[in-house]
């Protein structure tokens, strides 16, 4: 990343547009507190990522940022509702497993927390890592490609549901993608190449 400036105010949709190699996902990761800036400085949801050590970081993101990625990224021996129960439990979450119920419900899995991840469908898969993300209330949710797993009905799908609950929970949305159609169902559009921030505008929103 080089010379990027970049400021976003509290529940705000924005897409990070650009090629492969443009730089979105290591904004992403920057942004996120995956990595850590070699110059610069990153301030999220009132902390300063850049001052702080890997560990730092590891507990700043519990509970501020949800991340949701192309891959799954389920646990297999676990099922729908352990799988996002499991990590309230580990952050210290009262009635982790009533929490997680309710959120796999308004994802339209209550029918399916008993399910392993090989007994569901790659939409429905992506539906309970949507849940896993949002069940903590973020902050700040980033999604990653969400769809690039999926056909094209069910990546649709799975975008309607990720904007209303993104509503609903009034969170910051980041969405990186490469598709200017998915960009255009954000607030914001901030293209991206070679590093940098090439246009940083407003978008229509279309069926958000």
């Amino acid at each position: 990343m080089r010379g990027i400036d970049l400021t976003v105010r509290q529940g705000e949709s924005v897409a990070l547009l650009g090629p492969s190699g443009s730089g979105k996902s290591s904004l992403m990761a920057l942004l996120s507190g995956m990595e850590q800036p070699t110059s610069g400085h990153v301030r999220v949801a009132g902390l300063d990522f850049d001052r702080l050590s890997e560990d730092q970081l590891a507990v700043a993101r519990r509970g501020r940022i949800g991340i949701i990625l192309q891959a799954f990224h389920l646990l297999p021996t676990m099922t729908a509702l352990e799988n996002v129960a499991v990590p309230l439990e580990l952050a210290g979450t009262p009635d982790a497993f009533a929490c997680a119920e309710t959120e796999l419900a308004a994802v339209g899995l209550g029918h399916r927390l008993t399910h392993y991840p090989a007994q569901l469908s790659g939409g429905e898969q992506q539906r309970v890592a949507i849940a896993r993300a949002l069940a903590p209330r973020p902050a700040l949710l980033f999604a990653d490609e969400p769809t690039g797993n999926l056909d094209g009905s069910t990546g649709a799908a799975i975008m309607d549901l990720l904007f209303a609950r993104h509503a609903e929970a009034g969170a910051t949305l980041f969405v990186i993608t490469h598709d200017p159609a998915l960009a255009e169902r954000c607030g914001r559009v901030i293209a991206l190449a070679d590093g940098r921030i090439v246009s940083d505008s407003a978008a229509p929103v279309t069926g958000a």
